[in-house]
This record gives structure tokens, C-alpha cells and sequence, in this order.
């Protein structure tokens, strides 16, 4: 009898110390593979090198066999650090437009400056112009000769209201790519109106690509060389996954391609729907929204110009599990920005006691023009160490034994004790104060984020990841009375969030008042998009969301790279997802009751004084809707105009004397659909109606609608 063959999803995480794989199960999502490697920023393949290494080790280690990936995708730095680092081509910018006054506009807007990357560096840029009548391959030749004689390196094809007729852009590109040089076509980064704004963000994009490229290219070559048959995905910035040969056109997508790695891999492996999540290193933690499911994405700023990149909505923060100690005139001063990693100092609460001795208090400055009131502990022998955040929270008990930060309590004991002595409380005092100081930066953040994204304080849960999430995560939740969890395998989250990400694609346009009709075309266009980029037709599912201010509509697809087979062992019951419910809303299971359900959800109500908590669980056991105060239906799909409106005039409300509309999510096939922030019920059914253009009158559905209060 043959071996059945294994189905195996690869995910490496490049992250600034080291480079992460693993291997998961397709099945079941168990880990069946890890390795770990130095990341390889100075070797001269660059981080490329670490990761061929990474996922070479995980499957040899691991017997698995290259037949058996039917996924392997990265996370990359490169992008953010090329941007950092100024490691970037000159860009020569080819504008387009009409003639006369629209003609001397677009020339102006197309002109962009040098970019600011804000770090002392810039995006060097040249230019030239023609206009739209004469454009012919000629005339492109001579514009191209003319801009690599200012030393354009890339070049930048951006026309005016190029989003409704690309052909210019793309006869340039054509052109351009004849010479042997690489192109950023502006109206295939962004479809969006705003000929500035468009033009910048392909400069950023066209100023990484030689980088880039060379990267992609070496990474791929040894991904084919090793057996891997499968495409090579990449990890954008907004919690997606693009082939490598749409990365080799959009490496901008990829900014922020970390954090993004992270959030994932914690929706994957937590059972909450709305939640703060907090990616703490040594150095900086990532601090993000999960609402509904769905990351919280933005447009990216980049040197403080804003560009059409579309990623995670992160706050990052100079306090994380290494973060020193400042202090002086017997007072806690500070905690952070500088790390023990900066400093070349080892934390505390890592230090065999037996090398303590009689720890020392001391004063320093980590790095030339720092404050000198860094603290320091002198050991037995001379040998220095220092207190960090993990130090504290490991003396206060918040750090298990299964964690990563998790250290010899007595080591952090006795070297804070000098600085208990200097600033006249005992350790725990001591200990306490200085997590209070880590909070007094994370409260601000976590509180507008909840104001920004409408979630309410007892639905929401803060998600720990990385190394150091038990250093910070405990005692802030704490403080907040705020429930937190942190997921096995945290350490390794992002490598598992790469694994299994799905391929997003996103189109934007903007349409003033948009029908039933335009909503169809853009849902056409993005699931095109994502098919193109290697997803399966039949996994692929479209949210659109409308930002009334700016009439910009946006289509986000997302899908799988393989048909989805759902193993009936992973299936959860009714009794099963009662328990679930429970636990989300904190509540005991025998308060939870069923309200509706279909053969791909149960929906469950909890009683909340007047309100009712809904929980929306799926039948793998994931809460993928979670509402302090909503109602639910089940109907057919012919029935669903009567029925919404039903459930929205129901839950309209007023606060502060202004009308409030409620959110609504709609459960159709396998397919959850978050229609939250509509500003009319008219715009909720146009949005809707693009659902039930090809179902079928007797097809049930589920309806959940709620309303979302800030506490």
C-alpha cells in the first residue's frame, strides 16, 4: 500500500534578530515543523539567505518532503528597512496629461519633490512631461533618454486620470522594459483619484524595486531549487498574501509585512472576534485592531507624506519586555526607549544567582547623547546587567512558567533590590512602579484606538504575541479590567500567520452614490484580482466597504491558494460552540441560549441587564461576529429586504441627541459579510443587494444587527 503524502503549509517570519519556520499540517494546523536561524541582514544575498536556510532546515529536520508543501509564503523586512536605510534608486518621473490648464496641473502634480523618508535620508526624483496628444513610442524613447540623463535608475509612469484609461502608463512601461529598466505604473498601485498623492506612492514603490527585486529573484531561484513546485507567496502589509511576481510589481504592498505576520497568526489561533493585539519584542511593541476578524488597515504615511498603501493600522511604542530603567533624585524617571539590546546588556532576571554577588546600583548613558540616568547593576566579578520590564513582571508573578519571558525570579529579586533601596519603597514597590510607568504609554494608545474603531470596553480582549507579551500584556489588562490572552506558541505566531494567510487583493474607486450595479463591477474586479494572484474561484469571498466623506468604495477579496475541504474532525458541536459563546461573553453556559443557526454557524444570546450579548461561532469553534447588544433572524434569501429593515429599525438609535445606526452582518453559504458603519438603510440594501444577485430564493440566511456603544 502507497504512503499517503502529507499536506504541508510552510511560514517564515523575518524579524529583525531572527528568521522563523514553521511547518503546519493543512489539516489540522498542527506544528509538525520549526526552525530558527540568525537573520542574515549583512550576508550578501541579504535577508534572502536566512530564509532559503530557515525553510531548508524545517523540512529536512522535519522529513518532509518538497512534494509535500502545498503553501510556503515569507514576511520581509526589506521593504520597511530599504525605506529606513535610504537604500533606494533615484526615480525618474515620466507625467502625463492634457493639454492647457488641465495639461499645466497635472505637470505640477506629477512633479514630485525629493521625498522626505523622515530618517535624514530621501527618495531622490527626476522628471519630464508630455502631453497626452503626443504620445507615441518615439516620444516615450526620447522622455525615457532625457530622464536617464538626470540618472533615473526606475522610472515612474503616472497620467493624469490614468485610473479610467491606463493605456499611456502601460506604453511607457512597455518602452521602458525594452531598455532594461524597471517601471512603477502608477494606476496599477493605486486606482484611486489624487494625481499627487498616486504619483508619490509609485515613486516609493519604483525606489525599492532594483532592492527588491534582487531579493525576490535569489529567494525564488533557491525555493525552485530545493523541489518546491508551489507558487512563492509574500506577506503584504494588510494581513494578505501576493505571488512573488505580483510582489516584483508592488514590493510597497509589503510594508509593515511583520506586524502583519503577527495579527494574523493571532486570529488564527484565538477564539475572539474584537481585540487590542500587542506584538512586544525587546525593543518596540506593535500595538493593532482586530474587529470582527479583520485586521484594522489604513493607508500608510511614509517620511509623514501619506500615500495609497494600504496597511495594518499599528502604533508602535519605544516600551517593550527589554525597556531599561531610568531613574534619578530617588524617583522612577522613565522606562524605555532604550533596550538592554541596545545597551549590550543582559536582563536580570536571566543571570544565574550564583553570579550576582552583592548587585551594585549604577547610573549610565546606553548610548552617546542619551541621558545618563540609565540604571545598571554591578555583579560579582564587574560584570553588568540591567532591569527591564521582564524583570519587573517576573518579581510581580505575571510571567508563567510557560512563558518566554519567563526567568529566575529570585536573580530579578535581588538586583532590584539597590534601586527599591534608592528610591525608598521595597521590591515589589519598586517592581510595581516600573510596569506602571510601561502602562502610562500603552493605556493613551489602546483607549483611542477602542474610541477609533467603535469597540466596546467589555467585548474587547487584548491579545499578547511575541516573546515579551507576558512582560506588559498582565498587568495592563489589569489595570484597564480588560480580559487578555496569550496564545501557545507566541513566540512563533508570526511564522504561523504567515502559513496561513490568505491572498487579499484590493480594489478602490471613487464612486459618488454608487448602485447596486457599480457594487457588483468592483466585487468583479477584486475577485478577478485575487484569482490572477493564484487564489482558488470557489474560496474567494469580497467585503466592500464605503467611506461616505470621500465616496471611496472599496472591494477587498480574499481566498485560498487550494480548494478548502473542511475535515470533520475540527467540527465543534452545538454544545461545543455554547461553551465557546460562554467564554466570550463570560458568562456561565447555562445562560447562553440558542437564537438561530445554519449548517455553517450557530448564533447564541446572553442576557445583559436590558441588552443582549450575540456571539456568532462558527462550526470550527471561531467566534466570527461578537456584539454587547444585538438581535438575530434566520430567513430565506427572499426575504431579506423585509427582514433587515426590520432588524435595523430596531436597533436605531440616538446618543447625544444623534442618530445612531446600528451595524449589520450578513451569514450567507459559508460567507460572513460585515456591513458595519453604513450611514442609511437605503445604502445597506444597495451594498446588500450584490449578495442575492445568484442566490437562490429558498437559500437560508442568517441576519445579525447590532448596536455598538462606547463604554
Amino acid at each position: 500500500m502507497s504512503e499517503t503524502r502529507r499536506s504541508i503549509r510552510v511560514g517564515i517570519d523575518v524579524g529583525g534578530t531572527h528568521t522563523k519556520a514553521v511547518a503546519l499540517d493543512n489539516e489540522t494546523h498542527e506544528i509538525v515543523g520549526e526552525s530558527v536561524v540568525m537573520t542574515t541582514h549583512d550576508h550578501e544575498m541579504g535577508v534572502a539567505a536566512g530564509v532559503i536556510q530557515c525553510f531548508e532546515n524545517c523540512l529536512d529536520k522535519n522529513g518532509i518532503s518538497p512534494d509535500d508543501v502545498v503553501f510556503i509564503a515569507h514576511s520581509t523586512t526589506q521593504a520597511t528597512n530599504a525605506l529606513l536605510e535610504g537604500d533606494v534608486a533615484k526615480v525618474g518621473i515620466l507625467g502625463m496629461g492634457q493639454g492647457g490648464i488641465e495639461g499645466w496641473l497635472a505637470k505640477k502634480q506629477t512633479r514630485i519633490p525629493d521625498i522626505d523618508l523622515g530618517t535624514g535620508r530621501f527618495i531622490r526624483t527626476c522628471h519630464t512631461f508630455l502631453s497626452a496628444k503626443k504620445i507615441d513610442a518615439p516620444a516615450i524613447d526620447r522622455a525615457l533618454d532625457e530622464l536617464k540623463g538626470q540618472g533615473a535608475e526606475v522610472i515612474v509612469a503616472s497620467k493624469a486620470f490614468g485610473v479610467d484609461n491606463i493605456r499611456e502608463e502601460l506604453m511607457v512601461q512597455e518602452s521602458a522594459e525594452k531598455q532594461g529598466m524597471m517601471v512603477s505604473v502608477a494606476s496599477e498601485i493605486s486606482k484611486l483619484y489624487g494625481l499627487t498623492r498616486r504619483t508619490r506612492t509609485a515613486a516609493i514603490n519604483g525606489s525599492i524595486l532594483p532592492k527588491m527585486m534582487n531579493t525576490a529573484n535569489s529567494t525564488e531561484g533557491s525555493v525552485r531549487q530545493a523541489g518546491i513546485r508551489v507558487p512563492l507567496m509574500i506577506m503584504r502589509g494588510d494581513g494578505g498574501v501576493m505571488d512573488i511576481t505580483e510582489m516584483k510589481k508592488r514590493p510597497v504592498l509589503t510594508m509593515l509585512s511583520g506586524p502583519a505576520a503577527s495579527v494574523m497568526g493571532a486570529l488564527m489561533y484565538l477564539r475572539a472576534s474584537n481585540g487590542i493585539y500587542f506584538e512586544v519584542g525587546g525593543t518596540s511593541t506593535n500595538i493593532g485592531v482586530i474587529k470582527n476578524g479583520r485586521p484594522a488597515v489604513e493607508y500608510s504615511i511614509v517620511g509623514g507624506h501619506r500615500t495609497y498603501i494600504n496597511s495594518l493600522d499599528v502604533r508602535v511604542l519605544g516600551v517593550a519586555g527589554g525597556s531599561m530603567v531610568r531613574a534619578a533624585n530617588n524617583k522612577l524617571v522613565d522606562v524605555g526607549p532604550r533596550s538592554a539590546h541596545i545597551a549590550g546588556l543582559k536582563y536580570a532576571v536571566y543571570t544565574p544567582t550564583e553570579e550576582l554577588g552583592e548587585p551594585e546600583l549604577e547610573f549610565f548613558a546606553p548610548k552617546e547623547g542619551d541621558p545618563a540616568d540609565y540604571v545598571r547593576v554591578k555583579l560579582a566579578g564587574g560584570k553588568r546587567v540591567t532591569i527591564t520590564n521582564s524583570c519587573a513582571a517576573n518579581v510581580l508573578g505575571y510571567c508563567r512558567p510557560e512563558d518566554y519571558s519567563y526567568g529566575i525570579v529570585e536573580s530579578a529579586r535581588r538586583c532590584m533590590k539597590p534601586l527599591a533601596d534608592y528610591l525608598g519603597v521595597d521590591v515589589e514597590e519598586a517592581a510595581r512602579q516600573i510596569l506602571q510607568k510601561a502602562f502610562e504609554k500603552i493605556e493613551p494608545v489602546i483607549n483611542e484606538l477602542m474610541a477609533k474603531y467603535r469597540l466596546e470596553k467589555d467585548q474587547t480582549t487584548l491579545v499578547g504575541v511575541g516573546g515579551g507579551a507576558s512582560a506588559l500584556l498582565p498587568y495592563s489588562a489589569k489595570q484597564m479590567g480588560i480580559s487578555y490572552s496569550i496564545p501557545q506558541y507566541a513566540e512563533v505566531i508570526s511564522s504561523i500567520g504567515v502559513a496561513l494567510a490568505m491572498i487579499r487583493d484590493v480594489v478602490e474607486r471613487v464612486i459618488p452614490n454608487p448602485t447596486t450595479q457599480d457594487i457588483s463591477r468592483i466585487k468583479k474586479e477584486a475577485k478577478a484580482l485575487a484569482i490572477k494572484n493564484g487564489a482558488v474561484p470557489d474560496t474567494v469571498e469580497v467585503q466592500i466597504e464605503i467611506d461616505q466623506q470621500t465616496s471611496r468604495v472599496t472591494a477587498i477579496a480574499l481566498g485560498s491558494n487550494e480548494v478548502q475541504t473542511t475535515d470533520l474532525r475540527l467540527q465543534c458541536s452545538e454544545e461545543d460552540a455554547r461553551k465557546i459563546a460562554a467564554e466570550s461573553m463570560r458568562v456561565a453556559p447555562e445562560a447562553v441560549r440558542s437564537l438561530v443557526q445554519s449548517d455553517s454557524f450557530f448564533v447564541f444570546g446572553a442576557e445583559n441587564g436590558e441588552k443582549q450579548q450575540v456571539r456568532l461561532v462558527d462550526r470550527r469553534g471561531f467566534v466570527k461576529v461578537q456584539c454587547g447588544n444585538g438581535i438575530a433572524a434566520a430567513c430565506k434569501a427572499s426575504q431579506w429586504q423585509e427582514v433587515t429593515e426590520e432588524l435595523w429599525n430596531k436597533m436605531l438609535g440616538y446618543d447625544h441627541q444623534m442618530l445612531q445606526t446600528p451595524d449589520l452582518f450578513l451569514c450567507i453559504g459559508g460567507k460572513v459579510l460585515d456591513f458595519s458603519n453604513t450611514v442609511s438603510l437605503e445604502q445597506l440594501k444597495i451594498l446588500m443587494e450584490s449578495e442575492f444577485l445568484e442566490a437562490e430564493p429558498e437559500d437560508d440566511i442568517l441576519l445579525i444587527c447590532s448596536r455598538t456603544e462606547i463604554l
